[in-house]
């Protein structure tokens, strides 16, 4: 398929973080635009604003008649759409070319120097990271983010062709669609078993994801994993290490050291020891365009992070309001060690909203351990996103199991209330599903209050 030939992109669930990026290129390249969601969100209302066309009842007679040529359309779908969608069968019957997000990814960057970003935690930070430290460089890129960096305000950068910076994610095997020159690996917990089955299995798909690489290409890998590349860590002797860490105004200050030389006093300004990880090996792959390292490093001090990656929604000497998009045990262990580095000693709520009912069955027990570290914990249910639900896996079970005798369901109607009701040093909301659209009301309520 040759993008050049087609006039029209119609999107199948155009309000998701990647598939909203993918539609901002078009939209950039000047074809027409249009899609289906199934709700209104400030996502789709920003495409609005750009002019593309979108509608919220999965309903023929709303698609405009530009799009229902079979010549020049391109239907772009995400797997979180379910096949009994009726504009999907519809497309499917009459013969339209229709692809996956991956595939079209796949297609837009396969001309270009490619930067992917694999791995079941961290992609989202580290190729925002990596977006940033090209573009204040100077090098032509196009970035596909998933999330909304918080320099430039968007998940899609346009600044030429040359680079491309995208996720390469694990999710329903997609990075297999990608062809990249330097990728690197953040981690292989097992998740997405609902696809996989096993943590082998993802694993497998990990290492087909290498094979992907184009002849001559490079891997950046974190220290520790089962697989050969170029390593980075922290203070273990990698390739690229981290050492001398000093904490200084809520900013780490350390040494990096390179396979060329060492920098002194390095910035950053995003917590935690696993946003530490993330700038280190996005500087990594960023040297591989050829850009004196100095100015990199200098690059990496002025990254302000990305919504809903331990962003800070209040913090004051009363009040510190953090959220994250936590979803997985591990990401909430890492949220949990930030919080602590940073602010010890001070009493932290969690608000966790849990993601899928395949994960928080195959993960119970280790959401528990997780969740159970904060001082006081609030469950909301569960977000099914693309699930039918599981007999019996429900949050209040999911309670059951967790040690800490500070714990209760909240339902969301009720949260800020709830919340108000709380003694707090520190909240953190955490969760990928509709939790983030509760943010900046509860961040309202809480300072009005005070």
């Amino acid at each position: 398929m040759d993008i050049k030939n087609i006039h029209n992109v119609y999107f199948i669930g155009i309000g998701g973080i990647g598939m909203s990026a993918l539609a901002r290129y078009f939209k950039f390249i000047n074809k027409h635009v249009a899609g289906y969601d199934k709700t209104e969100t400030p996502l789709t209302q920003e495409l609005s604003g750009l002019g593309i066309d979108i509608h919220y009842e999965d309903a023929l007679s709303s698609i405009a008649p530009t799009y229902l040529n079979a010549d020049d359309t391109l239907i772009v779908y995400t797997p979180a759409v379910p096949t009994s969608h009726l504009e999907y069968q519809y497309f499917l019957k009459k013969g339209f070319q229709i692809k996956k997000r991956s595939e079209v990814l796949g297609l837009i960057t396969k001309d270009t120097f490619c930067f992917a970003v694999a791995g079941t935690h961290g992609k989202t930070t580290t190729s925002s990271i990596l977006a940033h430290l090209l573009k204040e460089t100077g090098s032509p890129l196009t970035a596909f983010l998933g999330g909304i960096s918080e320099n430039f305000d968007s998940n899609f950068l346009f600044e030429g062709t040359d680079f491309s910076v995208v996720e390469a994610d694990e999710f329903d095997r997609s990075f297999l669609q990608l062809s990249p020159n330097v990728a690197c690996i953040t981690s292989m917990d097992a998740d997405h078993l609902d696809i996989y089955g096993s943590g082998d299995e993802l694993k497998k798909s990990f290492k087909e994801f290498i094979g992907r690489l184009k002849p001559g290409g490079k891997l950046f890998v974190r220290n520790g994993l089962p697989l050969d590349g170029v390593t980075y860590g922290i203070e273990d002797g990698s390739d690229y290490c981290i050492r001398n860490i000093k904490i200084e105004h809520g900013a780490y200050i350390f040494d990096l050291e390179t396979p060329e030389a060492t920098l002194s006093g390095v910035k950053f300004n995003k917590p935690g020891r696993h946003n530490l990880l993330n700038g280190l090996v996005a500087f990594a792959m960023a040297v591989e365009t050829g850009v004196p390292q100095d100015r990199l490093a200098k690059a990496l001090e002025t990254f302000k992070g990305v919504q809903r990656r331990f962003s800070y929604k209040i913090k004051t000497e009363e009040l510190i309001f953090i959220d994250d998009y936590a979803h997985h045990p591990t990401e909430i262990n890492a949220v949990y060690d930030a919080i602590v580095e940073m602010h010890p000693g001070k009493k932290v709520l969690a608000v966790f909203q849990p993601h899928l009912f395949s994960r928080t069955k195959d993960f119970a027990d280790d959401f528990a351990e997780s969740l159970a570290k904060f001082d006081t914990v609030f469950l909301l249910d569960i977000y099914p996103a693309r699930e039918e639900p599981i007999p019996e896996i429900t949050s209040e079970w999911l309670l059951g199991k967790i040690e800490n005798p500070q714990k209760k369901i909240v339902k969301k109607r009720n949260l800020i209330e709830e919340i108000k009701k709380q003694t707090l040093d520190i909240l953190v909301t955490m969760g990928a599903g509709d939790i983030g659209l509760e943010v900046s009301k509860i961040k309202n309520e809480l300072e009005n209050a005070n």
